[in-house]
């Protein structure tokens, strides 16, 4: 499951401002969180040797982003000892490096000015990093951390299994969409769009406006219809119906 779907669902968004260091870079993992003193990674170092495998490093870095926080050795060396991804609102260096170790990791941006590693910090407490409202978003060791190329969102321990329920639902709504998209319905229709309140829209009269009931039995038709189109060797026919990672949900089917 996407980040777009586990956010709106229900998924706490960290800031728009990380990115992916590498395209393709993903992982949903239980959250590790670090705490570096400013232009330092010692606790990061410290992190990678106690994390659990397979869990996710998530770094506060006190505010002080520019410097390189994570480089070729700890992201190695993260691999090595298998952690599943790093996710710091610092910056990060040797890029070219952490993408041939495909080691997922998601920073700020880039900084060649290397971090210390003497100072303190902390692992394992409660951190707050940058979200995208107006306030902080407490991250806990347990929260599951997931993020691909759109972002990364938090589910807080507790509530994943209710947000990830109901982002299976949104995903089979969302295809239903598609599906009916690909058999020539209208995204006006679909979604009940009123075009009339965009100026020099030349659309028919009520288009648009469907009822909610009308829609429902569109998309009713759609799936008779994409049957129909399979014989036929179209497109929609071929999509394949986007499903869960098991590894999420199983792991916290009985929270």
């Amino acid at each position: 499951m996407g980040t777009v779907a586990l956010a709106r669902c229900g998924g706490r968004p960290f800031g728009t401002h990380l990115f992916s260091v590498w395209p393709g870079a993903a992982f949903a993992a239980t959250a590790f969180p670090v705490r570096c003193t400013p232009g330092d990674n010692l606790a990061l170092h410290v992190a990678v040797a106690q994390a659990p495998p397979g869990a996710a490093l998530v770094v506060d870095v006190a505010g002080e982003s520019e410097y390189g926080y994570v480089d070729e050795i700890l992201a190695v060396a993260a691999r090595t000892r298998g952690v599943s991804g790093i996710v710091l609102d610092g910056c990060v260096r040797d890029i070219a490096a952490i993408a041939r170790c495909e080691l997922p990791v998601f920073g700020a941006g880039v900084a060649v000015r290397e971090a210390g590693h003497e100072a303190g910090g902390s692992v394992g407490r409660e951190i707050s990093m940058t979200a995208s409202g107006p306030a902080p978003l407490p991250v806990r060791r347990g929260d599951w951390i997931v993020a691909d190329d759109d972002g990364v969102v938090c589910l807080p321990r507790g509530q994943v299994s209710a947000i990830i329920a109901e982002t299976m639902s949104s995903l089979s709504r969302e295809q239903e969409i598609i599906d009916a998209v690909y058999a020539g319905e209208s995204t006006l229709d679909l979604l009940g769009l009123d075009p009339s309140r965009v100026s020099g829209w030349e659309g028919a009269a009520g288009s648009g406006s469907r009822s909610a009931a009308g829609r429902s039995r569109a998309l009713g038709a759609v799936r008779r219809d994409t049957a129909s189109l399979a014989a036929e060797g179209h497109p929609a026919a071929g999509r394949p119906r986007v499903g869960p990672r098991p590894a999420v949900g199983e792991a916290y089917r009985g929270d």
